[in-house]
């Protein structure tokens, strides 16, 4: 213990420093970054409100989108049953026309085989047409388109007169034996050469006459293009 007496008197009459201030929270002011409470609530309830507007949105469109491929699923459907009865149809009709054919065939067999069985039986009903002639072609076919013609005629003849019968074997004739058909083309063939030349008888009309063995003269006398049709064809 210090041995120096305490004064009593002196401690009391000694200035004591003066106390430091405090300071006055009411005056602190407030960090300006730091917004209150309540105003980051109410932007946080108004940012989630305005995703909520358009996840909405987004979902109707998305509705409507669907709605719209709906409805044309629903038209393609249509038109898919539409076509399948349509194929249907088709197939039933394929079917009759098949059968048509079919049957069309099988009356065509009869008819062929019953002609050459009355054939076989009567040689006098062979083609008329398919004897050897000493009269030679001037081109495939013309003796038989010559006689069908005649043939022909003489039936357009018979059925203005009422002679049936004539009519009916001469058809018959006719239907036995089809036309090569060369007769009427070299036929049309000369009378355009003549139409495309004026009908005058002029060295392509003659070069080409004499190609087809046609002769355009009557002794000395020179044919008309109508004349020369007639005796050649």
């Amino acid at each position: 213990m210090s041995q120096q007496a305490f004064d009593i008197n002196e401690f009391i009459e000694k200035p004591q420093p003066p106390p430091a201030p405090v300071a006055d929270k009411a005056a602190e002011p407030a960090a300006a970054d730091e917004p209150p409470e309540l105003d980051v609530q109410k932007a946080v309830v108004e940012e989630l409100a305005a995703e909520k507007v358009e996840l909405h949105e987004q979902i109707a469109a998305r509705e409507l989108e669907l709605a719209a491929r709906a409805s044309e699923l629903a038209a393609r459907e249509s038109e898919l049953a539409a076509l399948k009865a349509q194929v249907a149809v088709l197939k039933s009709e394929n079917a009759k026309l098949c059968a048509e054919a079919e049957s069309l065939q099988a009356r065509l067999d009869a008819r062929l085989a019953h002609e050459l069985d009355q054939q076989e039986r009567n040689p006098n009903s062979l083609a008329l047409l398919d004897r050897e002639v000493e009269l030679p072609d001037r081109f495939p076919g013309e003796t038989r388109d010559h006689v069908l013609e005649v043939i022909r005629a003489a039936r357009d003849e018979a059925e203005r007169e009422g002679r049936v019968r004539r009519a009916q074997v001469l058809e018959a004739v006719l239907v036995a034996n089809e036309p090569s058909g060369n007769l009427a083309a070299r036929r049309a063939e000369v009378t355009k050469l003549f139409s495309e030349n004026g009908n005058i008888v002029n060295g392509t009309v003659l070069a080409r006459l004499q190609e087809l063995e046609i002769s355009h003269k009557n002794g000395e006398e020179y044919l008309l293009p109508s004349e020369i049709i007639k005796r050649a064809f």
